[in-house]
């Protein structure tokens, strides 16, 4: 069958830049810039960006562009043998599927309930215990949380939809709402924080700059770990976005366009974030320290507190942040899914809707658990362990397979064709030397610091489940390449 194309170029950039603008560029980036020397962080980050970033991102452009396909295929038509390499993308992306669903249904709750400031006085007990209904420990499942469990199934019925309408349909219209959503959203919800009593200080807070931690080896590696993460790489998404560009197109100004636009998505939405903490530490008259909050408990405790807080047009602030994650967070779950479903289509031969029924029912099946009164439990230590051992390493094996093996040389011939910025030498040292030996360096830290520090304080079998959940992913990317194509 006709592989399906993008029907505008502004239509794929906006399609990708939604894959990469997710949860962790609200919650994660300005959270990461504060804690490790703020605005000295944006250095070491810019320089992961052009070294890291947006060299693996022309990569993968290249690889989709060149070979028309999913992720698996198209490592596939590289080398035979680097098949499972893709699978092993696509499993990480799977996995994320099924705990990110349930985050975005967990958005979907407090969209609901932003209109009249629905959690309350205490924040946090609305989380844990209204919406999560949270059990005491990961071995305590206790049934579904109800909330979640309608918030899961309603983000999978969005997600059917906009898959089964396809690429132009329903993947490129959707961006095209979502993305100018977002930013309007953005410029909204920076605004109103900058005007606020206090943000001044959140804001000095969030760019003071700490130069003396430029030195500290930590510090670089969280900023390459951001400029990895961020932009969606080794999830099988910009190689199967990419495999629906026409021929002639500019693929390294494409991926400078998507890797700066999450950029300065990310860096904008500090502004609000912090400006917002500023105005609440003013109000409770207490530094901002003893205020911010990272990931789960920044979105849905702390900045909840905050809106509660507002000297005026709460829930109209309330309503825009909401949407701003449920937008973001949809964008980057269609992406995911896609990336699936395509490596579906390709391996079996399979019609676009029979893909997409197969992607998504395995995909609901496998977040129940985390919809679970213990599901937060296992969505903080599968997450965990498939930024490391999945993503990370699946973006090792790329590079050196194509770097090395394949021959960058002839991927860097195929991406400067129709460019008008040239992947040079620069790109030769990033994409061969650069990116392998500082994720290898990520991946080798975070595994002494969990031998040392059992991450999350859980018990050891808590920690070997998750990451045997990651070891049977793997294995299932081996076998796949195994298996005959079959025609439907």
């Amino acid at each position: 069958m006709a592989r399906e194309v993008w029907n505008t170029r502004v239509g794929f950039i906006l399609a990708a830049v939604g894959s990469a603008v997710g949860l962790g560029n609200i919650w994660r980036f300005s959270y990461t810039c504060y804690e490790n020397g703020g605005g000295a962080f944006l250095i070491p980050y810019f320089i992961a960006l052009l070294t890291a970033g947006i060299p693996l991102m022309i990569l993968e452009f290249g690889l989709g562009s060149k070979f028309k396909g999913s992720a698996p295929m198209s490592l596939k038509r590289a080398d035979k043998k680097f098949e499972w390499i893709g699978w092993l993308g696509v499993m990480s992306g799977f996995i994320i599927t099924t705990y990110y669903s349930v985050i975005v249904g967990w958005s979907l709750i407090y969209l609901a309930n932003a209109f009249t400031l629905g959690w309350g006085t205490d924040t946090a007990g609305f989380l844990f215990g209204e919406v999560l209904e949270l059990s005491d420990s990961p071995w305590v499942l206790g049934g579904f949380a109800h909330k979640v469990l309608l918030g899961l199934l309603a983000t999978w019925a969005i997600i059917w939809v906009v898959e089964k309408k396809g690429v132009q349909g329903g993947i490129e219209k959707a961006s095209k709402i979502f993305m100018p959503l977002l930013w309007i959203l953005l410029i909204v919800l920076v605004f109103r924080a900058v005007t606020l009593v206090g943000a001044l200080d959140g804001i000095e807070w969030y760019l003071k700059p700490d130069f003396s931690m430029l030195l500290d080896k930590n510090l670089w590696v969280a900023a390459y770990g951001q400029a990895f993460f961020s932009l969606s790489l080794g999830m099988a998404i910009m190689i199967t976005y990419s495999s629906y560009l026409p021929k002639k197109s500019d693929i390294v100004n494409n991926a400078f366009i998507v890797s700066l636009a999450d950029c300065a998505f990310s860096f904008t939405m500090g502004f609000a974030i912090f400006g917002t903490l500023g105005y609440m530490a003013s109000s409770k008259g207490v530094g901002l320290q003893e205020v911010v909050a990272s990931g789960v408990g920044l979105a849905f405790v702390v900045l909840p507190e905050a809106l509660n807080m507002l000297p005026g047009l709460k829930a109209i602030t309330a309503v825009a942040f909401f949407l701003s994650i449920v937008v973001a967070a949809l964008s980057s779950l269609i992406s995911i899914v896609e990336g699936f479903a395509a490596a579906i289509m390709d391996k079996f031969d399979m019609s676009r809707s029979r893909a997409v029924d197969v992607a998504i029912g395995v995909s609901l099946i496998g977040s129940l658990i985390f919809a679970t009164k213990g599901g937060l439990y296992w969505l903080d230590i599968v997450d965990h362990f498939v930024n490391i051992y999945g993503l990370m390493v699946v973006g090792i094996l790329e590079v050196v397979a194509i770097g090395w093996v394949y021959g960058g040389d002839r991927i860097k011939e195929w991406v400067n064709t129709y460019s008008d910025i040239m992947a040079g030498k620069w790109w030769d040292i990033s994409a061969k030397v650069v990116i392998p030996v500082v994720l290898v360096i990520c991946l080798a830290q975070e595994t002494l610091t969990g031998i040392n520090e059992p991450y999350g304080g859980y018990d050891t079998n808590a920690l070997l489940m998750g990451f045997g959940v990651i070891v049977l992913g793997a294995v299932i990317a081996l076998m796949l390449p195994l298996l005959k194509k079959e025609v439907e």
